[in-house]
């Protein structure tokens, strides 16, 4: 595909666990950078990775950059519990689930980065942190070091109970991060999040892109917004879909898309995730495809660019929505039937009939079902709204 900017992708890997009425329902791997790293992986994107899991870690397998093996902690483990008995307030059903940080591994810090004097610099960082293990002085230390940097905002405004682990949210201007906005590039939230800032406010400071579930997705920056069109899928299991946007989203600019171009193909990349079950596998047919399709398009842009080629494009290029139906057409041509996506789904009938009720859908139909950590929308602290 030719030259493409190297990444460096920060975030702990993670258990998931799903229970119902306490019932261990589902395992599976979790964390943000799971899902990054091998949309990278798989569109050959120059990655390095820096996530640390204890010795217990049972996803080796799974994941395409090996963590960091801590000797003095355990692999963070989130629980998310359903109910199937959902209490009523004024005839609206109260959400019945509860996320907890069971297990908190290692915090990643400044040490783990490379060192700013060795002269090792990277196009792109990611701070994508799902159970506190990103700290404001390893998001500066990854500003020193990257030319751009995205950041989830999960990251910087969970809170989690000293006594269970049940995760809330904060507002970002009470956060140790606020004061660092202005330092990143990007900074990627879900509608739910999106709640506990002032995206006028922050769009001044960097550039905001809010996922609307089925919806689609919206980039704010300075000077300008602009809508993100959505992919029709059938959801399946929503599992990492908000992480698969974002790095569908820097895979594409480390490829030379415009902003819109590369929000559109981290659209494309959500909605292939929510179509499968866990960390997503896609047909190498495909995946060629899409290369051959973002080479294409990243050339006819160029030729229509002007200004820094490393300034990040805003703007919605000519041919915007003809790549979208590119994308689309390659969607479709390796879409699985119906009843073939649904082959391995295991016997959870009673559960997603209990949660469809209370979850909150996300980027590209971000529900919760087997896994509790990607964007989701938890209970907010009091008088946080």
């Amino acid at each position: 595909m030719g030259f493409s900017r190297r990444s460096l992708v920060i975030g702990n890997y993670c258990h998931d666990v799903l229970l119902q009425d306490d019932v261990v329902i589902a395992e599976s791997l979790g964390g943000a950078a799971s899902f990054i790293s091998s949309i990278f992986s798989l569109l050959s994107i120059p990655c390095d990775c820096i996530s640390i899991v204890g010795s217990d870690f049972s996803y080796n397998h799974s994941v395409f950059c090996s963590p960091i093996v801590s000797n003095t902690s355990k692999t963070t483990v989130f629980h998310a519990h359903f109910y199937s008995n959902c209490p009523e307030n004024d005839g609206k059903p109260v959400s019945d689930r509860t996320l907890k940080r069971v297990i908190a591994c290692d915090p990643i810090r400044p040490i783990e980065l490379p060192n700013s004097n060795s002269g090792k610099r990277f196009d792109f960082g990611m701070a994508v942190g799902v159970g506190g293990e990103i700290l404001p002085e390893t998001l500066e230390g990854l500003v020193e070091i990257c030319d751009v940097v995205f950041v989830d905002v999960q990251g910087l405004i969970r809170e989690f109970d000293e006594i269970d682990g049940t995760v809330r949210l904060i507002n970002l201007n009470e956060t140790k991060f606020y004061p660092l906005l202005s330092k990143i590039g990007v900074l990627k939230a879900s509608a739910e999040e999106a709640e506990f800032m002032d995206v006028e406010e922050v769009r001044k400071l960097c550039c905001v892109v809010v996922t609307y579930g089925e919806k689609g997705c919206k980039v704010f920056w300075k000077d300008g917004e602009v809508e993100i069109s959505p992919f029709s899928t059938i959801q399946i299991d929503p599992t990492g879909a908000g992480d698969s946007l974002l790095g569908g989203f820097v895979a594409g600019l480390s490829l030379g898309l415009a902003v819109p171009d590369a929000a559109l193909l981290g659209n494309f990349f959500g909605s292939l995730t929510v179509s499968q079950i866990g960390l997503p596998k896609f047909d190498s047919k495909l995946l060629q495809r899409v290369k051959d399709e973002v080479q294409r398009r990243s050339l006819q842009c160029a030729q229509h660019r002007v200004g820094d080629v490393n300034e990040l494009w805003f703007s919605k290029p000519l041919g915007h929505e003809q790549f979208h139906e590119s994308l689309n057409a390659i969607r479709h041509a390796f879409s699985l039937p119906v009843q073939e996506c649904r082959r391995d789904l295991p016997d959870m009938q009673n559960l997603t009939t209990s949660v469809n009720h209370s979850i909150k859908h996300q980027c590209n139909g971000q529900s919760l079902l087997h896994n509790p950590v990607y964007d989701e929308a938890v209970e907010p602290l009091k008088g946080t709204q």
